[in-house]
């Protein structure tokens, strides 16, 4: 038999996909147990296979029932962004946009595209997320963040990326640090301090990048302490707990009482880069990379009209 499958097959599949219990499901679903095992039986002789291993003990869904609820999942979601974005429309907002961003996105970009968003789009709905670089990825692949502030090498499958800033790396070290009196500062000097770094957590290739460093310099740092924030970063330095390497953009907006030292000699650099997926249809996507590429042009348009003045 051959049933016309709606929306509400689907909705039913999802959740007991979730719960993997009938009477739980057909709680959850506000519906009698025989009748979401109607629904589902419908749906399987519709698509001509098993979507659920059922025994008197447990449910488990089948290699078909598994593709079938990733496809389900993101049906929802995207039946839920098109509902937030009719609610925008209905509001006289033309977008909703998640913005995930690290902390050095806060000290280059994000505070003049924020401005030109509120601007240009004042009823514009944001919701910002300081996440860590893979958490951003992992979001973004799934769609629920629509962009991300990220210092990644390399990046995934899928996603799209913009190149906002690159810079070298600072080491920031206690105010009364003895390397500050020494007239030529060297990393091998801090060989045997104990370093605080970010963690290999908030990015991979960030961390190895750093390492890199390190590996330049013969010798491997003591890391003792691991973190995802800036400012935790700085206020242990401060502390006397380690010394840290940070992209320098972060010695800007923090008031803490260390002390920076440019690292603007060695090769390494990291670049922070706006991060998006190609198949997220959220139309503030677009408005958000023009005013950054505007932002950009003008940025290498100024250093220019610098650089060749006389």
């Amino acid at each position: 038999m051959n049933y016309q499958i709606e929306l509400r097959h689907l909705l039913y599949f999802k959740v007991l996909a979730e719960e993997l219990h009938f009477r739980r499901a057909a709680e959850k679903l506000f519906i009698a147990q025989p009748g979401l095992s109607r629904q589902i039986k419908q749906l399987e002789e519709s698509y001509g296979v098993s979507l659920f291993e059922r025994n008197k003990r447990n449910v488990q869904l089948t290699e078909a029932g598994m593709y079938l609820f990733t496809e389900v999942k993101e049906l929802f979601r995207h039946l839920d962004q098109i509902e937030m974005q009719l609610l925008s429309f209905a509001n006289g907002k033309i977008s909703t946009l998640k913005l995930g961003f690290i902390g050095s996105a806060v000290q280059t970009i994000l505070p003049q595209l924020l401005v030109t968003l509120k601007q240009q789009q004042p009823d514009i709905d944001l919701s910002l997320h300081e996440l860590a670089n893979e958490t951003q990825l992992d979001l973004l692949e799934k769609k629920e963040l629509d962009l991300g502030f990220v210092r990644v090498s390399e990046t995934p499958h899928g996603l799209c990326s913009l190149p906002i800033h690159t810079e070298h790396f600072s080491l920031v070290l206690p105010n009364n640090h003895p390397l500050l009196k020494s007239p030529k500062p060297t990393l091998y000097a801090l060989k045997d301090e104990s370093f605080i770094l970010f963690s290999k957590n908030y990015s991979h290739s960030y961390y190895d990048l750093v390492m890199s460093i390190f590996n330049d310099h013969a010798f491997l740092p003591k890391v003792t302490l691991r973190t995802v924030n800036a400012l935790t970063i700085f206020n242990m330095v401060a502390q006397g707990l380690g010394v840290a390497i940070v992209p320098s953009s972060l010695k800007n907006g923090y008031h803490v009482d260390v002390t920076f030292l440019e690292l603007d000699t060695l090769p390494q650099r990291t670049t922070l880069s706006l991060v998006w997926n190609a198949q997220n249809r959220n139309p503030g996507i677009p408005l958000v990379i023009q005013i950054i590429a505007s932002q950009l042009n003008k940025n290498r348009d100024n250093i220019t009209g610098i650089s060749d003045k006389p």
